[in-house]
Parts: C-alpha cells; structure tokens; sequence
C-alpha cells in the first residue's frame, strides 16, 4: 500500500504492519491499484463458466456446509447467495470498533482483489465505496468461533453492502439504506460465489489480533518508560543494563530492550547520586530483570507481528478460483484457508505479553510503596496514617493484573464442533482476539498507576532531576495530574494517566529510540 497524501493505493498481497498500523489509527482514502482489476475481472469469469457448464461446484451452485450435496438451480443462485448472508447474520455483543472495522473491510478488499475468490469488480467496488464514506457496517463482536471463516461477523458486514441493517457514520448508527442513499452507493445483488467469498475468511479474528498487537505495542514503549521512571524512583542500579550481561545470552529482544532501558535512564542525578556509598547490592527482580522480561515481550510481539501480516495479505475463504488448471481451464478448489489456526496461536501468546507487561509494572508498584524496599515514604504520601496514599491504587493494579491471568488462558485449546460435526474442529481465533482489548486496558491502567507512583517517588527526590527523557514524561504528567500531597479523589489521576500510555504519550518525544520495535 502506498500513501498519497490522504489517499491510499491498496497493492493486494503487500500490506506491511506500517499501513496496517495507519488504516487502525485514522481513516484515510481507498484506492485499489489498477492492475488489480483484470485478475478479478478474469476470476468471476470463470466462476461464470462454472455456472455455464453446469457442474456442481461448492459454493457456486451447491448449500453450504452439510448441506454441501444439496444441487440449487441457476434462476435461484442470487436468491441462495442472499439468503446466506441473511441467514449467518447471528451475532450478538456490541458492536466492533471502526479502527476493527476499517481493518476488517481493508483485509476483505485486498483478500478478494488478489483474485481467487471469484467476485465480480462491483463487489470489491463496492466494498470500498463504504469503507471511503466512512460507511462503517455494525458488526456484533461475538458469535464466531474462528472456523469456516468468521461467517456470522462477515455477513453482518455484508449486510451493508446489501442495504440491509444498520451502520455507523461518524459514530452515530442509522439505518444501512438511508446511509448508502446519502453515499449515492447502489446496494448490490448477489451473484453465484460472491457472498460466500465474502463471509469466508479470518479478517475479523485478524483484525481483531492486529487492534491487540497495536495495543501491545503502546503498553510495551509506555511499560519501558515507566520502568525506567520507578527505577529512579527506588534509587535502583543501571549496572544490570550493562551492554556485556545481554550479549553473553544473545537474546535478541532483551539486547535491544537494555539498549533501550540504558538511553532511558542515561545522564540521571538521581543515579549519580547514589554511585557510591549505597549499601544495596542487587535489586528486586522487577528492576533488574526489567530487560530479560520485556525484551522476552519485544520478541514474542515481533514473532506475532510477522504472523498477523501474513495472515493480513492472504486469501482465506473457500473455494478457490485457479487460472492454472488442466488444459489452462481454471479449477474451482474447496480447501481449508479459513481455519484461523495460526491468528489464535498468534492471540493467545499476545496474550502472554500483555499480561506479563501488567505483572511486572504491578510488582514495581508494590516496591515503591513499601518503604522498606524503596526508602521512600510509606504509600508515597506524607503524613501516611491520614492519609493512605497509593495504598489502594495498588490493590486496583493487582485485581486487574489478576484478572488478566485468567483472561491469559489460550482460546486456542477449545473447539466445539459445529455444523452437525461437519466443521469438527475450530480455532476460536475471534475470542482469542477479542479479548486482547479487555487485557490491554487493564494493563494500561496497572502501567498508568505506575506512572503516577513512579513521578511521585521521582517528586520525593527533589531537587535532583531524573534522566532528560524521563524528565520530559514527568513534567507531561504533572501538566495534567499535580502531585498527590494529600488524599484525594484519585480515580480521574488513574484515567487520566491510563491515557496518556493509551495514546503513546510517554514515548512521543522519544519515538527514534523505540524505532528499532518497528524495524
């Protein structure tokens, strides 16, 4: 995909994470590249002489699922396409985000341009012309189980293309009719193949992986950040960073994570004033360890990254149009692509990364309120006893911290059978990505409490002055939360820093040295 300004040229098969990453974070303009049109144009023709011929082909002129064997007659193939998006159109929840649903519609476009899927050029069309109205279909976030495609997800989205439903247009729902009127966009009819290719795929399990691993993204810069500031905080050692500790293991995640942690903290006052003399020898583990466990996250975020993008550009519905069949006639294959194995594996070791980002910031705020382990005032108050300070802010980090080593279990273990056992076996790919936002905003609070303790414990070591980066973060902070001198109404603090890590505030001013996350 290339950018033009506010427009985007959509090359089908070669998205990168970097396009991804823009289509989640703001609406921009479609443009499909042109040489995607003759292999579109040329896979619906075949599918047209599927049809012709008059052989059973699945999908094409057959049911769907066990229903595979049942023969429809030509004169009802639109009626049979229509009535299966109507059909798997089941699902329940609220609805899905427009950042997801941009995603969802930008992976659908590029899967049917890559021509496999046997759609006409309307229907990709089409598709796009919503996404470019900023026509975004309301799409309930449950009822697939990441199998056969997430049928009952994509058909809701399809629905809009039918003008059938409801959507959402600047964040208010409406009617789907009224919406594409106002658009001038014709809703569309159905031909033989074209709604089953549209509901067949993994873009919502995709994409709903893709909102986790940007979030994961965010968590991972703000968590290094913060991690830094309580390092100071506690008057902990930056020894444990020292380039020749990573090289000697090799990992290479941790090697750049101490990178990393060693510019955070370099030219700190605080740390120059306890180079000597202190009595401490080692550091707990939630400070020493910081580059082991978070270069361990960098790498696993890195590996899921790569799988995600795979999946991003890849054609998974079924069947499948090739032009390179016998005698050069295309062949109609029915296959497994939709099988969001690979997204739930993917999801499910995400997972693992935002839970353990939360665990680690939540121990560093347990240190830094203990007076014993940081020498600092007991809940980082004054006057402790009156005031109870940071006490019960820690007790909302551990319950969310908790919370998310259940939310943590894999997804990808379940399967239920569905479809009268003919879909046996299932990926619960959706779950495992829908979950990942529950997560993210729990660490996101755990890593936002740490902030405020860490700038309050920073505030008790004046007048010496942190690092220059951290000190950017601190006067960020406190530009919006003052410092806690007494009891108060806390809650709007926690917000309040919960999103400043949401919207990657705490590395704005960094952004060169966390580049290397996206190389």
């Amino acid at each position: 995909m290339t950018q033009h300004a506010k427009s985007w040229t959509l090359k089908p098969g070669a998205m990168t994470l970097g396009d991804l990453r823009a289509v989640w974070a703001a609406p921009a303009k479609l443009i499909l590249a042109a040489e995607a049109y003759p292999v579109i144009e040329a896979s619906a023709a075949a599918v047209q002489a599927i049809v012709a011929k008059g052989d059973a082909a699945y999908g094409i002129n057959t049911g769907f699922g066990l229903l595979a064997k049942t023969r429809i007659p030509d004169e009802k193939l639109e009626q049979l396409q229509r009535n299966l998006i109507l059909s798997h159109s089941v699902g329940t929840g609220e609805l899905l985000s427009d950042a997801v649903v941009r995603l969802i519609m930008l992976m659908k476009i590029g899967s049917l341009a890559r021509g496999f899927s046997g759609v006409r050029p309307l229907i990709v069309d089409t598709l796009i012309a919503l996404y470019n109205a900023g026509i975004m279909p309301a799409i309930p976030a449950k009822g697939s189980v990441g199998a056969s495609g997430d049928l009952a997800p994509l058909s809701h989205m399809t629905l809009a293309m039918l003008g059938v439903g409801e959507v959402r247009v600047n964040g208010e729902l409406m009617a789907a009719p009224e919406a594409l009127a106002q658009a001038g966009i014709a809703p569309v009819v159905l031909a033989a193949k074209e709604g089953l290719a549209l509901i067949n795929g993994t873009q919502v399990s995709n994409a709903l992986a893709l909102h986790g691993l940007f979030m994961a993204e965010r968590l991972l810069e703000a968590a290094m950040v913060t991690g830094a500031l309580s390092l100071d905080a506690a008057k902990g050692s930056d020894a444990p960073f020292d380039a020749r500790v990573h090289a000697v293991r090799g990992q290479p995640g941790q090697i750049l994570a101490a990178q990393m942690y060693r510019q955070l903290v370099a030219n700190s006052a605080i740390r120059a004033s306890h180079l000597e003399g202190d009595e401490r020898v080692q550091d707990p583990y939630s400070l020493r360890c910081q580059p082991q466990v978070m270069g361990a996250c960098l790498d696993l975020i890195g590996n899921v990254g790569r799988t995600l993008l795979i999946e991003a550009n890849a054609v998974t519905d079924n069947p499948l149009i090739f032009q390179d069949g016998p005698n050069g006639q295309a062949e109609i294959v029915s296959g497994g692509n939709f099988h969001a194995e690979p997204v739930a594996f993917a999801a499910d070791t995400l997972a693992l990364a935002i839970a353990e980002i939360g665990a680690l910031a939540e121990r560093r705020i347990a240190l830094l309120i203990d007076a014993t382990l940081s020498g600092l005032p007991p809940f980082l108050v004054r006057d402790p006893g009156v005031n109870s300070g940071f006490m019960i802010a820690h007790v909302t980090a551990a319950a969310l911290a908790s919370e998310n080593k259940s939310l943590a279990h894999p997804a990808s273990v379940d399967s239920l059978p569905t479809s009268a056992n003919q879909e046996d076996h299932v990926s619960m790919a959706t779950f495992a990505g829908r979950r990942l936002d529950d997560m993210a905003h729990n660490t996101a609070v755990i890593v936002g409490i740490e902030l405020l303790a860490a700038a309050q414990g920073i505030d008790f070591h004046r007048p010496l002055k942190t690092s220059p980066h951290l000190e950017h973060v601190h006067h960020q902070l406190r530009q919006k939360v003052p410092f806690f001198d007494a009891d108060r109404f806390f809650a709007p603090d926690i917000e309040a820093a919960k999103q400043m890590v949401l919207h990657g505030e705490l590395s704005s001013t960094c952004k060169n040295l966390f580049a290397p996350l996206y190389a």
